[in-house]
């Protein structure tokens, strides 16, 4: 299992997430060839150097445009020739993932069918290149769980081809929306985009979750420069990671983590007042919330309301129970759970991308279930019953590899649920109309 640990504190750009993985050693050949299937080459010129910020090195990654007059890309037909280049069946459905996403939320934001968007920023010819070049090297160092801290979007305005656009970057924050990717605060920045359309979209489809870095044993770092000039370092670091052995006791395919759980009981709330802080609490990095009713002193209803958390979000949770709740004690146990390895990806099919979860049995089966608020967005986005999207989805999946359990130098188990093999892939898409 290859893990990796992506802290973006100042942002994260498609080019600065390149540069990490050129620093963690991938050759720029990985690279190239995918962009030469795609009919790219000697239409760009990569310009990597070695440069220092806020006192501290890393890479840094420019594209250069050879192409005397770029053109803009039409989504249509930039999936067309993504689907029908020669390219790894693999390293295909992970960029058209990410595109998808690029053009889902482009439509949203300008209000017009997703066929009608045609890429400017993100279609340029550099966005091209960071997301294969960033595909095919996560790809090639074998990533199979990414984890990343939530990045800082930026504040301010932004000049785009659309004119001047306010910062967070509207398609930024529906890509944060979509994929429910948590957005750190910018207070402290000055003015200025710090997260990219192309950057958050890499990231939303490739990490299997946000927040503080779980323990483990780094093994590689790779560092990722920006081209702002900021008060503190501009960078980001993807750290190759060991995770930190199964507990004792554990069976194969079992690990054992620390989890706290907070609970209050609350009597002096409505119904509103309870949905919104368990709302809150999970928005904070809750794993689960939820209540149970009961009856409490002087016969009064009321209601248990339970978080689970990483032990570390303590304080933070604390702060969330305070504000939005009359409680005035909070109860706070740690326990231990076994969890079964999981992974997440997505499944592209013809009526838009889907995420599934993943989890492996003790026996070495594989589990796959669809993302509840997925398939109700493509239920209402073709005017099809819920059922229907499901019994769709659930055939396409049949028609998808399973992940196996991976040896070394093996493909990563969650990559097949986001393509398998080229058939597979293929059979997924055709099995939704």
């Amino acid at each position: 299992m290859t893990l990796a640990l992506l802290d973006c504190p100042t942002g994260l750009a498609g080019n600065m997430l390149l540069a990490a993985l050129l620093d963690l050693e991938v050759p720029e050949a990985v690279l190239h060839q995918p962009l030469e299937a795609l009919g790219l080459a000697g239409r760009y010129r990569l310009v990597v150097e070695e440069r220092r910020s806020g006192g501290l090195r890393g890479l840094h990654l420019a594209v250069d445009s050879l192409e005397q007059d770029p053109p803009h890309r039409a989504w249509g037909e930039l999936r067309e020739r993504i689907a029908q280049a020669p390219l790894d069946p693999v390293l295909r459905q992970r960029v058209l993932a990410v595109f998808t996403l690029l053009a889902e939320a482009e439509a949203s934001v300008h209000g017009h069918p997703v066929e009608r968007v045609h890429f400017h920023e993100v279609g340029a010819l550099d966005a091209l290149v960071d997301v294969v070049g960033v595909c095919a090297a996560l790809l090639h160092l074998g990533v199979d769980d990414l984890l990343c801290t939530p990045p800082p979007a930026g504040h301010g305005s932004v000049a785009t081809a659309h004119g001047l656009l306010p910062l967070p970057a509207p398609a930024v924050l529906e890509i944060a929306r979509l994929r429910g990717m948590p957005l750190a605060s910018s207070a402290g920045f000055a003015p200025g985009e710090l997260t990219t359309p192309t950057g958050a979209a890499l990231v939303a489809c490739w990490a299997s979750g946000f927040g503080p870095h779980p323990a483990a044993t780094p093994v590689r770092i790779g560092v990722g420069l920006g081209s702002r000039k900021l008060d503190r370092a501009n960078l980001l670091r993807l750290t190759l990671a060991e995770p930190l052995p199964a507990g004792p006791g554990a069976t194969p395919g079992e690990s054992l983590e620390p989890l706290l759980v907070q609970q209050a009981q609350i009597d002096d709330a409505s119904a509103e007042d309870l949905a919104f802080l368990v709302e809150a609490l999970r928005e904070a990095g809750a794993v689960e919330v939820f209540s149970q009713p009961l009856s409490m002193k002087k016969g009064r209803l009321g209601s248990l309301v339970t978080a689970l958390l990483p032990p570390e979000l303590a304080p933070a949770l604390r702060q969330v129970w305070w504000r939005h709740s009359g409680s005035l004690g909070v109860r706070e146990a740690l326990q231990q759970r076994w969890i079964l390895p999981r992974r997440q990806a997505t499944l592209a099919t013809s009526l838009g991308p889907v995420r599934i979860k993943w989890a492996r049995l003790p026996e070495g089966r594989w589990r796959a279930k669809a993302e509840a608020d997925d398939l109700a967005a493509l239920a209402r986005r073709h005017g099809m019953a819920l059922g229907q999207i499901r019994a769709l989805v659930e055939e396409a999946l049949a028609a998808a590899a399973a992940p196996q359990e991976p040896e070394p130098g093996d493909p990563a188990p969650d990559r097949p649920a986001a393509g398998g093999s080229g058939a597979s892939a293929a059979g997924a898409r055709r099995s939704l109309p």
